[in-house]
């Protein structure tokens, strides 16, 4: 039992450290007294972006257009999710709503 305390604590530590070290490190690398190189303002820019079309290309990857309901939740959901978007410009609202609607749409709707 005392193992299992101690290796829990450690573990915790151990996590709580590692989450201080990764917020803290951009501040010690980049101060405000210095210029954030033209790298990381350019990575900066264009990350967001990349990623974003990542997980849309992950999250796509297994819809088959031929069978099943043709792609027809996840179309709609990613035309929800646009055009929520477009007209909130907020992300938590936009892909908050787009799921929700798209877990309906698989349970009741397509299903």
């Amino acid at each position: 039992m005392i193992q299992n305390t101690t290796q829990s604590i450690i573990t915790i530590a151990v996590i709580a450290i590692s989450i201080l070290a990764t917020r803290a490190l951009p501040f010690l690398l980049f101060p405000d007294n210095r210029e954030t190189p033209k790298l990381i303002v350019y990575l900066g820019r264009v990350l967001p972006s990349a990623i974003m079309g990542m997980l849309i290309v992950y999250c796509l990857k297994e819809v088959s257009l031929f069978t099943g309901s043709h792609g027809l939740p996840e179309a709609i959901a990613i035309a929800c999710v646009a055009a929520v978007h477009h007209w909130k410009h907020n992300l938590v609202l936009s892909i908050g709503g787009g799921t929700v609607l798209y877990m309906f749409l698989v349970q009741a709707v397509f299903a």
